[in-house]
């Protein structure tokens, strides 16, 4: 089973515990500027993830891993990102990182 992780610097980013396991990341790229990032991991049973928000007074909120949109392969969670990525005509890329 697949899922999707986002990071977005400066605003959130995300914990998992040890039933995660990244497998592929990506820059997220709006007009040349890294947006965000994504990681798609493999998750073994449930789980929670850490959203945790940046800067003073941060909060930090556990979301059950039923919550999340699961994949059964990992060309699923690598198709469901580039839709989520893409906005017609504007420039928005995924560039991929090392995991």
């Amino acid at each position: 089973m697949y899922v999707i992780l986002t990071n977005k610097p400066g605003q959130f980013h995300t914990e998992a515990g040890p039933e995660f396991e990244v497998v592929e990341e990506y820059d997220y790229l709006f007009y040349g500027q890294r947006k965000a990032i994504y990681q798609i991991a493999t998750l073994r049973g449930e789980a929670k993830v850490a959203i945790v928000e940046e800067g003073p007074g941060a909060v930090v909120n556990h979301v059950p891993s039923k919550f999340l949109e699961k994949f059964e392969s990992l060309q699923g969670a690598r198709d469901a990102l580039t839709d989520l990525t893409r906005f017609g005509s504007m420039q928005a890329e995924l560039v991929r990182r090392d995991a």
